[in-house]
Order: C-alpha cells, then sequence, then structure tokens
C-alpha cells in the first residue's frame, strides 16, 4: 500500500553507506527528505544528488535531513559520494525492503522490456514523522525548488 500525505511515515531500519544502521524515526524532530533513486552514477541520479548537494545549506536553514536510498550496495554508495562530494548519508536497500514499504518498487517498462525497479519518488516528513509531501514527477536538476517551492 502507497502511503499518502498525512499518514505517519513507515519506519524502517537501513544500512548506510558506511554500514551503520539508520532509522527514520532517529530523525525524530527534524524535518526528512527521504528520496528514492533508481541508480548512482547514472545521468538524472547524479542530476538530483548534485543539485540537492547544491543546495543543502539552504536545506540545513531549513530543518532538513536528505537521505538518499538505492538498491545500490554500500560501496557503490562510498564512491558516489565522494566522486560528486554529497554531504548527505546514502541508504543501501539491496533487496528492496525499504522500497517494499515506501511503494517504490515497482513493475517498470524500458525499450519494450518490463522489469522491476525503483521509481524515482522523494518523501517529505515533517518533524513528527508525517509525510507532507511525496513528489513523484521529480525534475533531477531542479528537485530543491520542488522541496521547498
Amino acid at each position: 500500500m502507497t502511503p499518502k500525505v498525512g499518514q505517519s511515515a513507515p519506519d524502517f531500519l537501513a544500512k548506510d553507506q558506511h554500514g551503520e544502521n539508520i532509522t527514520l524515526s532517529q530523525f525524530r524532530g527534524k524535518k526528512v527528505i527521504l528520496y528514492f533513486y533508481p541508480k548512482d552514477s547514472t545521468p538524472g541520479c547524479t542530476a538530483q544528488a548534485c543539485n540537492l548537494r547544491d543546495n543543502y545549506e539552504t536545506l540545513l536553514e531549513k530543518g532538513f535531513v536528505v537521505l538518499g536510498i538505492s538498491t545500490d550496495s554500500e560501496k557503490r554508495h562510498q564512491n558516489f559520494i565522494a566522486k560528486n562530494e554529497l554531504p548527505f548519508s546514502l541508504i543501501s536497500d539491496p533487496e528492496h525492503l525499504v522500497h517494499d514499504l515506501y511503494d517504490t518498487w515497482r513493475l517498470k517498462k524500458f525499450m519494450g522490456k518490463e522489469y522491476m525497479g525503483t521509481v524515482r519518488t522523494t518523501f517529505v516528513i515533517d518533524e513528527k514523522g508525517v509525510i507532507s509531501d511525496i513528489i513523484e514527477k521529480v525534475k533531477t536538476k531542479d528537485h530543491t525548488a520542488q522541496i521547498i517551492g
């Protein structure tokens, strides 16, 4: 079932790029940008991450924590962070358990082929853990503007 605006965001336990446990509930009291993206080091995903990086100070000033999540390994995340100087954590979800909680692991079509994959989606979560916005039509090069208006 897809989470909706006004509902509590599903909590999760996963690993960040350093193999450290990370939960959504550990950020209670802060606003969270939880963005699901298909794959490290691809053009759209790099554009999205770099847009968030370039506007990171503004996001911090507005009280946001940024968390990216894909099915990539911790090692790939480390490389992606280093290459693009990302100041935020990336969550590794290789078995798409968190993706399943947020209904972002779905059937996709590309060049006539069907496959399961990540649907690029951003959840904006308030200080109480409630979803305040869901962005499904992500503009990778201007994503921060979509988040903060």
